[in-house]
């Protein structure tokens, strides 16, 4: 490999240093007592090795999530970087490596050409073009606080994976043997789903109907005079029969069985941890995704197997209507901000008199949000507008750009993707003189589901880039709880979920953990949004295992 040290902007200041690959960890623990930045092409090529050394890197950019961001937000649109052809760059591949000091300098860490020239990728001109792009931008600063929360979101996700979340495999057994009975023979159901199954069988006189293909059930249940169209529970729960409730029943196990079954557990569980792989960035708005495990639906039926070690604790906390704040902070609008002051915001706008009770608060906000216009959500919007009209506004302003197959962007600068060709070509059909009824209602269908798209994408997008920086500011906490010692010894992040993190601790910093994460909480709301007078308050539990935390 090759060490090359360049200034912030990637020019070279002096030569190349030749470091042989085993000596990478070493040099890289060496220079992180410099505090640099480490600016590489992909998290998931080099992180793993050096975590396998217990050496944790404090700070990095990720060349090929920025690279993503910057290609397609509309603040860069006019860089050379998105103008650029497609490259390699833009693939999921993984290619080179390189990293930045506290005082502004770059140390490149890359293979000595070769492989990277032959595919016509550079590392260093990458670097260069997304600094660029950034100080082209309208707001700089916003965008490069997304870039650096996105590339610490990629640490965590290395971090959280070698780490892996405690996981009691004999437990976890008992449970599903509590719920199925137990594991039965390869091919077989287990004893309490082969129960519903006859029960379901003898409750429309169909001795050969099979809950498990969608397609056969349907008949099975048309036949018994059922009329539906599918085996979604939505749609089941709305008649009154004797099958349903085995049906439900039958469904959700069979859920857990395929989902977090025996299968799993000898998949996904070794040495008493489960190691999910986290993709950041693998949902448009910048939520995350999972690689195999199901780690972002993780249900609470198992959690009980989640069982912290001898002598440590779960720090387990998630913010409190987390996309309704960070609306109210996008909007600026000031009567919810109120609303939600030292109190559930639910309850808040109940006592504002804007509506009975908390249910329908919620049902209206997430309406508000995901563009649900009617039933209740529909019949509470109009009370909504007139309470915060700031809030109503600001996400019916997102929806008519959506519909209007504009792009709109997060907080920091994640923008949308443009509506598809099919899209508009739909809309230019409609526009046609002679455009039939049908054609024209087809094109109204797609400008609404875009929009409704756009509506929830600026809001989920920005509540993405919230948790990103909360997660970011713990990480940083949570080592000046145990410096120098191994990510393994220390306080550390295990799990993520949107709005929910969970960190392992030993039990003697349980307290202090709980504290370092509402701060950091606190810190991730003045960070994106300066002083504005929103709060977002996170609920924190201590518990031993995951299932207590909900209490």
């Amino acid at each position: 490999m090759t060490l090359t040290e360049l200034d912030d902007a990637g020019r070279l200041l002096g030569q190349p240093e030749t470091v042989a690959l085993d000596r990478f960890p070493s040099e890289v623990a060496r220079r992180e007592r410099l505090s640099p930045r480490w600016v590489w092409d992909d998290t998931r090529r080099w992180y793993p090795a050096l975590l396998a050394h217990d050496v944790v890197v404090e700070r990095c950019v990720d060349l090929r999530l920025c690279h993503t961001i910057l290609r397609t937000a509309s603040a860069t649109a006019s860089s050379q970087l998105a103008l650029a052809p497609a490259s390699p760059w833009d693939a999921p591949a993984m290619w080179a490596v390189q990293g930045e000091s506290e005082s502004d300098t770059l140390f490149e860490l890359g293979v000595q050409r070769g492989r990277d020239d032959e595919q016509g990728l550079d590392p260093v001109e990458e670097f260069r073009l997304q600094r660029a792009a950034v100080a082209g931008a309208p707001d700089p600063n916003r965008l490069a606080l997304l870039l650096a929360a996105e590339s610490a979101g990629s640490l965590i996700a290395i971090e959280m994976q070698h780490a892996g979340l405690p996981w009691n495999a004999a437990r976890h057994n008992e449970l599903l043997v509590d719920l199925l009975g137990e594991r039965p023979q390869p091919g077989q159901r287990p004893a309490r789903m082969h129960e519903l199954l006859l029960q379901i069988r003898a409750a429309i006189d169909d001795p050969t109907a099979n809950p498990d293909s969608p397609v056969e059930l349907v008949k099975s249940l048309r036949r018994a005079g059922i009329d539906v169209t599918s085996t979604n529970r939505w749609e089941l729960a709305r008649h009154e029969h004797p099958v349903i409730e085995p049906l439900l029943a039958y469904k959700k196990l069979s859920r857990l069985l395929t989902a977090n079954g025996w299968n799993w557990i000898d998949s996904w569980v070794e040495g008493g941890r489960f190691r999910p792989v986290y993709v950041p960035g693998g949902v448009v708005t910048g939520r995350w995704a999972a690689d195999g495990g199901g780690a972002l639906q993780l249900p609470h039926q198992v959690r009980g197997a989640v069982i912290a070690d001898p002598g440590w604790m779960f720090v387990v906390a998630d913010a409190a209507q987390l996309e309704p704040r960070i609306l109210t902070a996008m909007s600026g609008d000031r009567a919810m901000a109120a609303a939600g002051r030292d109190r559930d915001l639910y309850d808040g706008i109940v006592a504002s008199g804007t509506v009975e009770n908390r249910a329908a608060a919620k049902v209206g906000m997430l309406g508000a949000m995901y563009g649900a216009t009617t039933g209740e959500s529909g019949r509470m919007l109009p009370r909504l507008a007139r309470s915060y009209p700031d809030a109503i506004r600001f996400v019916e302003e997102a929806a008519r750009l959506g519909e209007s197959g504009a792009v709109v962007s997060t907080h920091l600068g994640r923008s949308s993707p443009l509506p598809s060709a099919q899209w508009r070509e739909a809309q230019d059909d409609a526009q046609q003189e002679g455009a039939s009824e049908a054609v024209q209602t087809r094109a109204k269908t797609a400008r609404r589901s875009w929009g409704r798209f756009t509506r929830n994408f600026v809001v989920q997008g920005t509540a993405a880039e919230w948790a990103l920086s909360w997660m970011a500011g713990l990480r940083r906490r949570l080592v000046l709880l145990g410096p120098g010692l191994p990510l393994r010894d220390r306080p550390h992040l295990v799990f993520f979920l949107h709005d929910e993190i969970v960190v392992h601790t030993p039990a003697a910093l349980a307290d202090t953990v709980a504290a370092e994460v509402r701060a950091a909480a606190e810190d991730a709301g003045r960070l994106l949004f300066g002083p504005v007078p929103v709060q977002f308050p996170v609920t924190v539990a201590v518990v031993d295992s995951y299932d207590k935390a909900k209490g």
